[in-house]
């Protein structure tokens, strides 16, 4: 669960590592695929605005919202009707990793973080996927489309919405 949140966040500020990219705004579909070669799908949108503001929409298989700041990352499943708080290592910089990532040949970078490798993938300047295998040795893929990058983005986009009436755990 970790490295979902490392890669939520790794994704949301690579935008940057090209330079010049302030926001991303995306529809992805995110590939999981296990030992055995299982695949799980998940598709929704993506809202990212420098300096690390994100929320992560997913509509498929399941329903929820992912927000991160630059403290915490909150998840909402409204099907569930649960809110979960996490506070986000504070420790990790974001920025310089990204902006470590090495060109290893035309449009593909490699980023690493605490033993984890990330692919980058552009297509011309913009991020077309990001690859990774995440803690359990799972492959994960996601594919970005409908890419629009530097667009003003409304703030309050970024901050969580539920009802009053669902469960709130903190970590």
């Amino acid at each position: 669960m970790k490295q979902i949140f490392i890669l939520l966040i790794f994704f949301t500020l690579s935008q940057a590592s090209l330079d010049s990219i302030n926001s991303f705004e995306s529809d992805f579909t995110q590939t999981v695929t296990d030992e055995k070669n299982k695949t799980l799908t998940y598709k929704g949108y993506l809202i990212a605005q420098k300096p690390q503001n994100a929320m992560w929409s997913y509509t498929t298989p399941v329903v929820k919202d992912v927000y991160i700041s630059s403290y915490n990352v909150t998840i909402v499943e409204p099907e569930i009707e649960q809110v979960i708080i996490r506070k986000i290592e504070s420790n990790f910089d974001f920025f310089n990793m990204i902006k470590s990532a090495k060109k290893i040949r035309e449009n593909v970078y490699i980023a690493i973080y605490k033993e984890s490798e990330f692919t980058i993938t552009k297509n011309g300047k913009l991020i077309e996927s990001i690859s990774y295998s995440d803690e359990f040795e799972n492959k994960v893929k996601i594919l970005f489309e409908n890419q629009q990058q530097n667009k003003m983005i409304d703030k309050q986009l970024f901050i969580p919405k539920f009802s009053s009436d669902y469960d709130i755990i903190r970590d």
